[in-house]
Order: structure tokens, then C-alpha cells, then sequence
């Protein structure tokens, strides 16, 4: 390996790892609630859009992982598989479905701004409705049948602003820092 590939994947390896302590942090932000707010998917948002579709994927994936293997990095400073099989869960996986929409659409369309803030706002979309999906199936599984409408109430609907305003942020910092990190 030359010195130069060496160097890259150096720097790949450092910028996937701010990005996964970023997207912890911004996870602790968290105003507590059936579905916590968090800056979770900013930092999702974010990672994928400077670091492109490949590394920013690797960075919500190893960000997974390590709320895995219990390592506090999810809202409340929570950690284990226990909160990836609990109603929320779907939400932290969905931030892959997030991340896998972004580079899909990256590497189908390119890199042009409209592209990337499309492709948070479908990302966003998955991440709702896979989120959604498990909510309801573990929500049935322990309490019994709950209707559509009352999943969105909770889950979807008030988180539907912020998640814009986030994805506004993000695209203007992503922006930004990618023309100083030259991915």
C-alpha cells in the first residue's frame, strides 16, 4: 500500500469516527419522550453529507454497533441491544435506511444540492416508516392494538418540524464542511 492510500484510509477511518462520536452526542441532547427528541438524525444527515453515501453509511453502521455492544451512545445514555428490540429501536435502525437513501441517490444523481437535500428528506421518510412499523409491532406485541393514527400522533407528527429544521442545518453545514474536508 503507498503512503498515500495509507494516508486516505487514515483519514477515512478519523472522519468515520468524529462522526460516529457526533452522532452520540447528538444523541444525548434529548428531550425525553415515548419517542425521545434528539439531534440524532442532524448528525445522520450531517455524516452523510460530508462524508458521502459509502463513509457516512460506515459511521451510522459502526454508530449502531457500538449502541450494541452496550456502549452508552443512544438518547438517555443508554446502551444495548435491549433498546434496538424496543419500540424505539425501529427509529435507530431506520437510520440506516437513512443513510443506504442518501448514497443511493448520490450515486444515482450526484452531488448537487438539490440531490442531497431530496435524498435527507426521503431518507427521513424510511427512517418514519420503518421507525413506524416496529413501533406498532412491539407496541401490539406488549400492550395490544393501537391504530395508525395514534402511532403517527406520537411518533411521526410532532417530530415532522424539527426533523425539517434539522435537515435545514444539516445541508447548510454539510456544505460547508465538505469543502473544507475535501472528501
Amino acid at each position: 500500500m503507498t503512503t498515500i492510500a495509507a494516508r486516505s484510509k487514515t483519514y477515512d477511518m478519523v472522519y468515520i469516527a468524529v462522526f460516529v462520536v457526533l452522532m452520540a452526542i447528538c444523541s444525548w441532547i434529548s428531550i425525553p419522550a415515548g419517542v425521545p427528541f434528539t439531534l440524532q438524525t442532524f448528525a445522520v444527515f450531517l455524516a452523510v453529507g460530508v462524508l458521502g453515501g459509502k463513509r457516512g453509511s460506515l459511521a451510522v453502521v459502526v454508530y449502531i454497533l457500538l449502541g450494541i455492544a452496550g456502549i452508552p451512545v443512544f438518547a438517555g445514555f443508554t446502551g444495548g441491544i435491549g433498546i434496538l428490540i424496543g419500540s424505539t429501536g425501529g427509529y435507530i435502525i431506520g437510520f440506516i435506511f437513512t443513510a443506504l437513501v442518501m448514497w443511493a441517490m448520490e450515486t444515482l444523481l450526484g452531488k448537487k444540492t438539490w440531490v442531497l437535500a431530496a435524498s435527507m428528506v426521503i431518507g427521513l421518510a424510511a427512517c418514519y416508516i420503518f421507525g413506524t412499523l416496529w413501533f406498532m409491532a412491539v407496541y401490539i406485541r406488549d400492550a395490544g392494538p393501537i391504530g395508525i393514527g395514534a402511532v403517527l400522533g406520537w411518533c411521526v407528527i410532532p417530530f415532522i418540524i424539527p426533523d425539517l429544521v434539522k435537515i435545514a442545518l444539516a445541508l447548510g453545514l454539510s456544505r460547508r464542511l465538505a469543502g473544507i474536508i475535501r472528501m
